[in-house]
């Protein structure tokens, strides 16, 4: 009788352990449509995404928001972080049990909705804004309002070439330093939003280390499609469009600097460009 060969299953830190070279070869054995071309973290995505389908089960990436009822649920960047049918439920016992907080960022697995159920149900943690589901390490995180404020210690280097002169005039005349605020004040088309674009992308050239957010509230959407392309992959853009109500524009503002807040605690670095 001929003995069947089991596939290993691998779990989230077992793939970062692995060499891009690795990955590849478990992409193709899993037969994946495209293996070359992708980032490391994409292709950990991918490669999550059909084992947990072979176990009947859904890859879980978003950012939890809890309810005052004591449950939360993961939203999607995909949907701008807005509630959608996509979304996963996460029980108030997981909520407690792992110290999970809203803003969290939180890879996972969800089973599909039973019988009356609207959306599916987070099953397993995977990581909790990059870290090992530890349920003693979560809930041991700093808070960020008990955290101490203090002034700039670094400055941002915004210049990108000899060219480029309106974000070295910020340099020389407005500099920013971490964890500084920062307003543009000017009348209507005076290129607000181009100067943030140069910022971000001066941000993302000299500052890998900086996670950052553009949050774009009561934006036209082609206005949303242009920062997309002008910044690429080196930021996350998060939109509220002006088709969408005030409550909608205040949910997505408060998750992202929920978001920006429970980075800060693990002492990442966070930029947040809002344009309004």
């Amino acid at each position: 009788m001929e003995q069947v060969q089991e596939k290993k299953v691998y779990n989230l830190e077992e793939l970062k352990k692995l060499s891009l070279q690795e990955l590849q070869k478990i992409g193709r054995d899993l037969e994946l449509s495209r293996v070359t071309g992708l980032r490391k973290e994409e292709l950990i995505e991918k490669i999550l995404t059909v084992q947990a389908k072979e176990e009947g089960l859904n890859f879980v990436k978003g950012v939890l928001e809890i309810l005052p009822e004591s449950y939360g649920f993961i939203r999607s960047s995909e949907n701008n972080y807005m509630p959608s049918y996509t979304d996963v439920y996460v029980a108030p016992s997981q909520i407690k049990r792992f110290g999970l907080r809203t803003g969290d960022t939180i890879i996972g697995f969800a089973r599909p909705p039973q019988e009356k159920e609207k959306y599916q149900a987070l099953i397993k943690i995977e990581s909790v804004n990059g870290l090992p589901p530890d349920p003693e390490v979560l809930r041991a995180r700093p808070q960020f309002e008990k955290l101490t404020p203090y002034h700039p210690t670094e400055r941002f280097n915004l210049e990108t070439s000899p060219t480029e002169l309106s974000t070295r005039v910020i340099s020389l005349i407005a500099p920013i330093g971490k964890g500084q605020r920062g307003m543009i004040v000017a009348p209507p088309k005076a290129g607000k939003t181009v100067l943030l674009q140069k910022v971000a992308k001066a941000l993302i050239e000299n500052h890998p280390e900086v996670h950052l957010i553009i949050l774009l509230i009561d934006e036209r959407p082609e206005e949303v499609t242009e920062m997309r392309r002008i910044v690429g992959e080196g930021a996350e853009v998060v939109a509220s469009t002006f088709d969408e109500p005030p409550e909608r524009h205040m949910q997505v503002a408060e998750l992202v600097v929920e978001k920006a807040k429970r980075l800060v605690e693990l002492k990442q670095d966070v930029v947040i460009l809002l344009d309004s």
